[in-house]
């Protein structure tokens, strides 16, 4: 697997000036509950972007509840007042940016209970491609070269051992920006990637015997040095 397909979508920084253009659009307009916001076509004219684009975000505030379209009709400001709508618009660009804190502390959280329902479902193909990943990982180190890419393949292989479609989701939707972070914060050194190899294995071995208590300790294990990262940063 390459983690080409997994880099952060490059529409997303798009989408966020969409939607503060959008937010500008309806405060410079004054625009009312009920009010109609121009079309599709006229939006995407308006900020230089695709009409792809624009119904993305559009679609994104109508879940959020700012905006609401009729078939035929076109798309309106929502019953909602302008600081209320600007306020709820500051939150939404808020999720679309979680914290690097954030995303590690819940790729702990998450790869805790994965560990342990790995031990539980694993399958021998799913045995082969844990250990066809650390290999690649153990490869890299040794050969002094940037081995982040094939850590978090690791991880996510012990993912789809666990079965839940929703954990590897999940983590899916966090690796990429994880792996923006990883050399930006500086988080992990050459020694921790060295020790890193015999706890990738550990974690492997204990799925191997189908040992979920063992399997989820050896990946608390494996976190260490991050969970005093993580606590540590300011």
């Amino acid at each position: 697997m390459n983690l080409d397909t997994l880099t952060k979508n490059e529409n997303d920084e798009i989408q966020r000036e969409i939607i503060v253009q959008i937010r500008d659009l309806i405060n410079y307009k004054n625009l009312e509950p009920g009010d109609k916001l121009p079309s599709e076509r006229s939006l995407s004219e308006r900020f230089g972007v695709s009409r792809n684009n624009v119904r993305e975000v559009i679609r994104k505030l109508e879940f959020y509840g700012l905006l609401m379209s009729k078939p035929q009709s076109g798309t309106f400001v929502a019953d909602i007042g302008q600081v209320a709508l600007n306020g709820m618009i500051e939150d939404i660009l808020k999720l679309d940016t979680p914290d690097f804190k954030s995303l590690v502390e819940t790729r702990i959280l998450l790869e805790l209970k994965t560990a342990r329902l790995a031990a539980l479902r694993r399958t021998e193909q799913n045995l082969k491609e844990m250990e066809a990943t650390i290999k690649a990982y153990e490869n890299k180190v040794h050969n002094g070269e940037d081995a982040v890419q094939e850590d978090l393949l690791f991880h996510l292989a012990v993912a789809r051992a666990s079965g839940n479609g929703t954990m590897i989701t999940f983590m899916l939707i966090i690796t990429p920006e994880i792996i923006t972070n990883f050399e930006k914060y500086h988080v992990c050194d050459k020694n921790q990637a060295f020790t890193a190899i015999q706890e990738h294995w550990d974690i492997y071995e204990a799925i191997k015997a189908k040992n979920p208590q063992l399997a989820k300790a050896n990946m608390k294990t494996h976190f260490s040095a991050l969970y005093q990262y993580l606590y540590n940063i300011e």
